[in-house]
């Protein structure tokens, strides 16, 4: 009997001539973004429309720029699934952290001095929180790539996942330590009139006006983000720590595993640019001219902060643990 010669399954793919099958995280999302450098306009309507001129201008037009941004792959390679199940764990830790110091009603046993520093430096955090989680969806509704979109909408979630913990937490403070931490007017004025949080305020304000998809991206996850996450995440952390405030101290280092995939895909994503086009980096080190010395500006006024916690950290501590961090960083970029 003749024996038939047994032929390769064919995949079509967008993804090109792979010879293989594509995964999951291909599959849905390569070449998604049908619009971009779509010729006459990008969305099928009148090129003078303005959504048409917009994304031409801060998009096509943008100095950061590539021949081919399909080939980005977020090196953690999540797809919607897979982050909704990563995350799904985490926050199921943190409802159980929760429901732990709910039942033991850890937070009455506070210094209330210590309390005082987390009126002032913890609870109006949602603020800049917030705008950090704006900036991210903007940088993914005008990303080049779905690839770059799925990593920087994943990044907003995670901010919003802060600010609903941040927010909760301030409620169950305000149980204990007296309702006024829970009033809006509370947080408010922190963040609109103390004089601390101003550079950050100002600096989160024109984050809003970067229109430039390149330099909101660069001015968001270069410059910015590590600034604020340092500052939290870490710092503040460790300030909870030594204050005795185990809920916060956890609470904060579990973000700072949003904070390191943050990082990763972004120095992923500097990395394949510069591959491809070495001038950018002239185009990122100029943006980071400007936007650098506001994020540098915004932790040398919070810092000062820390030195009023029962259990101080030393405001140049503080600022100096920032630079060393984002220094490492914008390194790992090859910036």
């Amino acid at each position: 009997m003749a024996t038939r010669e047994r032929r390769p399954a064919k995949t079509w793919s967008l993804i090109g001539d792979v010879k293989r099958k594509p995964s999951n995280y291909e599959v849905t999302a390569a070449k998604f973004h049908y619009h971009f450098r779509r010729d006459p306009a990008p969305f099928e309507l009148d090129p003078q429309t303005p959504i048409n001129q917009w994304y031409v201008k801060y998009r096509e037009g943008s100095p950061f720029n590539v021949d081919d941004w399909e080939q980005f792959r977020d090196p953690h390679k999540l797809t919607y699934t897979d982050y909704v199940a990563l995350q799904h764990g985490r926050e199921t830790y943190l409802d159980l952290l929760i429901d732990q110091h709910e039942a033991t009603n850890a937070v009455a046993d506070l210094d209330p001095a210590w309390v005082d520093t987390l009126r002032r430096l913890y609870v109006p955090a949602r603020f800049p929180l917030h705008v950090l989680q704006i900036t991210g969806l903007y940088v993914g509704q005008m990303a080049p790539s779905s690839f770059i979109t799925n990593c920087s909408n994943f990044q907003a979630a995670d901010e919003m996942r802060r600010v609903q913990r941040i927010a909760y937490w301030t409620k169950v403070l305000s149980n204990a330590h007296g309702e006024d931490l829970a009033a809006t007017s509370t947080a408010r004025t922190q963040w609109e009139d103390d004089e601390a949080w101003q550079p950050l305020r100002e600096a989160a304000e024109q984050l809003l006006t970067a229109h430039d998809w390149g330099e909101a991206f660069t001015a968001l996850n270069l410059a910015l983000k590590p600034a604020v996450d340092t500052l939290l995440n870490w710092q503040f952390a460790e300030l909870a720590r030594a204050n005795e405030d185990d809920f916060l101290t956890l609470l904060f280092s579990d973000f700072q595993l949003d904070s390191k995939r943050s990082q990763d895909w972004t120095a992923a994503l500097v990395r394949y640019a510069l591959e491809r086009r070495p001038e950018l980096r002239d185009v990122l080190t100029g943006w980071l001219e400007t936007w650098q010395p506001r994020a540098t500006k915004a932790v040398e006024s919070l810092a000062p902060i820390f030195n009023t916690a029962p259990r101080p950290t030393p405001a140049d501590q503080v600022v100096d643990a920032m630079g060393e961090q984002c220094r490492a960083f914008l390194d790992s970029c090859g910036l």
